[in-house]
């Protein structure tokens, strides 16, 4: 499984090799750091939830897949616009200050 991050046109990967038992703390961490890095502050969004949210969304189908993909678009998560694209990938966007724009995308294992 891969996510990738993006902050207004840069992008970072994180590769998850195992998404039942995925290190969120550190994963949310480089994603901070990741925007701190460019004068962002990302502490105030709780993306150890959402990234949870959605690793369980594309990988835990426990509903038959992409049932739960969908149900957490239905829903929604906090600030973030949620969006199931075919295939099973999932995204979350949010706007960030400056109208800069965060964008986290879940990629299935093929």
């Amino acid at each position: 499984m891969e996510i990738d991050i993006s902050i207004d046109g840069k992008s970072l990967s994180i590769d998850v090799e195992n998404p039942f038992k995925a290190d969120l703390p550190q994963m949310t961490k480089e994603i901070t750091d990741f925007g701190t890095n460019m004068g962002i502050e990302l502490s105030n969004l709780d993306i150890k939830g959402l990234l949870g949210r959605m690793i369980k969304g594309v990988s835990g189908c426990e509903h038959g897949c992409p049932a739960d993909a969908k149900s957490l678009v239905y829903h929604g998560y906090g600030k973030f616009k949620l969006n199931y694209v075919d295939g099973g990938i999932l995204s979350a966007s949010c706007e960030l200050q400056d109208k800069k724009s965060l964008e986290l995308k879940v990629f299935p294992e093929f």
